[in-house]
C-alpha cells in the first residue's frame, strides 16, 4: 500500500510522526478517511478516536483540534491526543464522571452540549 506522513502535534510537543496507509478522523462532518493522494483538506476535529492504519496500527482519543492534509502530509494539531493503549480504566471513569457533570449544567450552549455528548459516547465505547 502507498503511505503518507502523519504527524500529531500538541502545543508542548510532537506526539507522533509516522508513515501510514490510512487515517480515520472524527470531524464535525462525520468520520473522514484519508488515503494517499487525497484532495487537500482542512477541517476541525470533534471528540472521538483517530485511527492510524500502518505497519503498527494506533488509536488516539482527541477532544478537539484541527487537521490539514496537503501534498501527502497529514498534520493534526490538538492539545488532547491520548494514545488509547495508555489510558487506564480509572482515568476514563473519572473523565466520564466529569463529563456527565458538565453536560448537566443549565448554562451550556448547544455546541458545548453537542461536543460533550460526543466525548461521553466515545469514552463509553472505549471502556466496552
Amino acid at each position: 500500500m502507498s503511505n503518507f506522513t502523519v504527524e500529531i502535534l500538541s502545543p508542548a510537543k510532537s506526539i507522533l510522526k509516522i508513515e501510514a496507509h490510512e487515517v480515520i478522523l472524527p470531524s464535525f462532518e462525520g468520520e473522514i478517511g484519508i488515503l494517499k493522494d487525497h484532495i487537500p483538506i482542512i477541517t476541525f476535529l470533534r471528540p472521538g478516536i483517530i485511527k492510524i492504519l500502518s505497519d503498527a496500527d494506533q488509536e488516539f482519543f482527541v477532544e478537539d483540534g484541527t487537521v490539514e492534509f496537503v501534498n501527502n502530509n497529514l498534520l493534526v494539531l490538538t492539545s488532547t491526543a491520548r494514545k488509547l493503549s495508555d489510558l487506564k480504566k480509572e482515568n476514563l471513569d473519572l473523565i466520564i464522571t466529569e463529563t456527565k457533570k458538565a453536560i448537566d449544567k443549565d448554562s451550556l450552549k448547544d455546541k458545548e452540549k453537542y461536543l460533550l455528548t460526543y466525548k461521553l459516547e466515545t469514552l463509553k465505547n472505549i471502556i466496552q
